[in-house]
């Protein structure tokens, strides 16, 4: 197996330091041959977020055939949380090694670019969607993360055939036995504390967040924990500062995957959150399935088919988009309840994510269509 990315820059928008002072430490991982093309850090702004996605596409468009070259690939397998501009440059190496390209919608575009209002222009709307058609329909297989997404992706790729529902699998790794509580987290008796853990930006709705928690910020048994980074970082922090809701809610920051465990431990409820939009109620966020596999209760604050996933599974308490009364409610709901209750939704939660997102059955049924893909190529 053999990837193609860019330099890690992200969330900071700054190169790592430590992949700038041994860059070769990072050429393999888990047995994967990691090959690195030349592109701008995203910095900060939108302009520069722009020269961030174009340059990679110019980056891994010229250097990647080169650094590629003398290498067979029986499937180009795309994975698309976003920019959907990371297709060009594989369609231009299917075209090269006579490889199908598999791609995996998990950001629909050009809905998500109206939704957090980077784009606001019709005109400019409509050529991304012009994009997005081009990619769509030059790919073998376009993947959707949810059944939402389907219909989306119907309306930019002109063979229905080719669109298939693949969504995230549930990983295991927040929770481990007998890892200790973080240190970061002051130990409090009787406190019921929320965690949120994960990107921090527009799509994630931390201004009804926050009004839900000055809601309860007189109830010293809730407290809300933050743990991540992302775009709307500074504003959290200002806004928790000025609305004096710093004794009830924590901001830690960002930390490695290998430390989440040790968070988790001080976690009674999991937050997830999403904007109220069309295009977010198609979605699945990504920490639901790893959420539902914690054995944690979740309170969530989302439309449409995440929080139909939640209440499938009876995991925990869901109120809809953008609405803090509710979600303060939900919150204050979960609190009041006694242990039994909150490990049966936490049960419920981890055996329906071994159903319906277990990673054996969906890495075997991805390594089914890419052998299928493959050997109709090699057929034809």
């Amino acid at each position: 197996m053999t990837v193609l990315t860019g330099i890690p820059n992200y969330p900071d928008g700054k190169v790592f330091p430590s992949y700038d002072e041994a860059p070769e430490k990072f050429r393999h991982y888990s047995g994967a041959s990691v090959i690195r093309v030349p592109m701008l850090a995203r910095g900060t702004g939108s302009l520069r977020l722009i020269l961030n996605y174009l340059s990679f596409v110019l980056g891994a468009g010229f250097w990647g055939p080169w650094k590629l070259r003398g290498r067979h690939f029986d499937v180009i397998f795309v994975y698309e949380p976003s920019p959907v501009t990371v297709g060009l440059p594989a369609i231009l190496l299917g075209r090269l090694k006579h490889a199908p390209v598999v791609f995996w919608v998990l950001d629909l575009w050009p809905e998500t670019l109206a939704a957090i209002g980077v784009v606001r222009s019709p005109k400019l709307l409509a050529a991304v969607g012009y994009l997005v058609s081009f990619i769509y329909n030059r790919c073998t297989l376009v993947l959707g993360q949810s059944r939402g997404f389907l219909e989306g992706i119907a309306r930019y790729c002109t063979d229905v055939r080719k669109i298939r529902y693949f969504p995230s699998w549930a990983e295991d790794v927040f929770v481990q036995e007998g890892c200790g509580p973080a240190i970061e987290v002051p130990r409090k008796e009787g406190v019921f504390s929320i965690l949120f853990a994960g990107n921090i930006g527009e799509a994630q709705d931390f201004p009804a967040v926050l009004e839900a928690a000055e809601a309860l910020s007189r109830d010293p048994t809730i407290r809300w924990i933050v743990v991540g980074d992302g775009r709307k970082m500074e504003w959290l922090r200002e806004e928790v500062m000025r609305r004096g809701l710093s004794h009830c809610v924590l901001l830690l920051g960002r930390f490695g995957i290998e430390r989440m465990p040790s968070f988790f431990a001080h976690a009674d409820a999991l937050l997830v959150s999403l904007k109220r939009d069309p295009v977010f109620s198609l979605t699945i966020p990504g920490k639901v399935q790893p959420y539902l596999m914690s054995g944690i209760p979740i309170l969530g604050m989302l439309d449409g088919e995440g929080a139909e996933v939640i209440r499938d599974a009876n995991a925990g308490l869901v109120c809809p988009s953008g609405d803090a009364k509710g979600l303060a409610l939900a919150a204050k709901q979960l609190a009041s309840m006694n242990k039994e209750d909150w490990h049966r939704l936490g049960s419920n939660g981890r055996e329906y994510a071994k159903k319906e997102f277990g990673r054996e059955s969906l890495m075997s049924k991805l390594e089914e269509w890419l052998e299928e893909v493959a050997f109709t190529n090699s057929a034809d």
